[in-house]
Formats: structure tokens, sequence, C-alpha cells
């Protein structure tokens, strides 16, 4: 007989469903451990922007993959897999459950199903040309390269548009990925809420991070030697801070575009 395969809860949703507070309360009604999904939560200092959970907030359960690498690294789906993989072993030597919760659905179906991108090392010179570019010069050239793997991307992603095209200067085409079957058994909750509910509580989430100081929080990362064209790469919140903070944007445009 083969070995069953490992027990696995994931709770997925859009921003502002409430995932962190119900993987707490789900954890600590069947002993679980939660292990992070999100891309940007794992870099240390990215606190208010990325919404991350605090001390309180966990109320006794331990979380991973939080403030582990610095901002100024690129963390990978292939990182996060390997790292995700490791905790999943050692949460179940100590006889608890582990949960996912994201964030990024690209790593959890990496984790689950295997699906993950070629292994094709950086390409520094290619890199620097690209980094000079816009995300929307970046899609662009994409569209020109592969248009299959231009409309399965996050386009306003600066950093999987230069991954993807350095893929495919290397190989000619981004490979499709191949689904494989699940390898574990997975219970997957997913969160959702009426749309104007929905927009009501980013609305409110957005403002009470800017009273929070999530814009002295992204200039304290610049200050300490983030440049803002990494700030920008890291998306959503801090894209929009960093052109706030250099004058690029008004500050109501900037709450704006982000909201």
């Amino acid at each position: 007989m083969k070995n069953p395969k490992q027990k696995l809860i994931v709770i997925l949703g859009q921003t502002a469903t409430g995932k962190s507070a119900f993987a707490v309360t789900l954890a600590k009604k069947v002993g679980g451990e939660i292990i992070s999904a999100d891309s940007r939560q794992v870099y240390k200092g990215l606190d208010i922007g990325t919404g991350k959970i605090t001390t309180r907030e966990m109320r006794g359960v331990p979380h991973h993959l939080l403030d582990i690498v610095s901002p100024k690294k690129i963390f990978s789906v292939s990182d996060f897999t390997s790292k995700a993989i490791s905790t999943m072993v050692e949460i179940k030597q100590r006889g608890n459950v582990p949960i996912i919760v994201g964030g990024t659905g690209f790593y959890i179906d990496a984790l689950i199903n295997g699906n993950t991108l070629p292994e094709v090392p950086p390409n520094m010179k290619l890199r620097k040309i690209l980094e000079r570019k816009s995300a929307s010069a970046l899609f662009r050239i994409l569209q020109k390269l592969d248009p299959r793997r231009a409309k399965e991307i996050d386009q306003h992603n600066p950093i999987r548009l230069i991954r993807a095209i350095e893929i495919i200067k290397a190989l000619g085409k981004v490979p499709k990925q191949k689904s494989v079957r699940p390898k574990y058994d997975t219970l997957k909750i997913g969160l959702a809420l009426p749309e104007r509910e929905l927009k009501r509580r980013i609305h409110t989430r957005l403002f009470a991070r800017i009273r929070g100081g999530m814009i002295a929080e992204a200039k304290r990362l610049h200050k300490e030697g983030l440049s803002w064209k990494r700030m920008e790469a890291l998306g959503l919140e801090y894209r929009y801070l960093a052109k706030y903070l250099q004058k690029k944007l008004t500050k109501k445009e900037m709450l704006e575009q982000l909201e």
C-alpha cells in the first residue's frame, strides 16, 4: 500500500477578504501552523504596506516564511517551494497541520501541483538592459517574443516580465507549464465577498495603513538602501509609494492609483 498523501489546508482569496484572521481561527481549532504564501511578506521590513500579520494577531499560532529575506534580494518561486516543503515536514513531525495562506496564487500552484518555470540561470547583462525599461515596454517586448506567455503573465510586474524575457532569450520560448498530479491531500478554502463590501474594506484598510505609517516605512526602506527601482518592482503599495516619494505622483494620484 502506498503511503497516504500529506494533508494540507490552503486558504485563498482576494485581498481584504480576511484570510489571515480566518487562518488563525482555523489553526487554533485543528492544531495548525501557518505558512505564508505571499511573495512580498517574505521580505524584512515590508510590514505596513503588505499588511503583515502582527504578533498579537497571530494569537500564539506559529507563522512561517515571514521576514526571511532582504528586500534587496529576489526571492523566487523555487525558493518558496523549497522552504515551504521543508517547513511542512517539520510541522508534520510536530504532529500539527500545515495551513498555507496566500497571497500569491503562483506560489500555491507551484507547491501543490509542481508547476514551475524552467531553471534558466540569470543573464545579468540582459537584466541590466531590461531593468531600464518600464513595465509596459517590457510587456510589449514579451508580446512580440511569446504572445502565449504574455496572455498569462501579470503585465504590471517587471520582475516576472524580465524573467520571462530572460527565459525566452535562453530557450526560444517559455515552455508551457505541465500540470502534474497533486502531491498533497489538499483542502482548499476560498474566501469571497460581494464587490461593494470588498471595495469598502480595501478603502478602509488603505487609509488605515497610511495613518499607520506606510509612507514613513517606504522612506525608511529607501534610506536603508532599497533603490526606488527595486521598490517599484516589489509592486502594489510600494510601486506607488516609490513614485510618490520621487514626486512622479501627487499624494492624491498615488492613493487613487493604488486603490
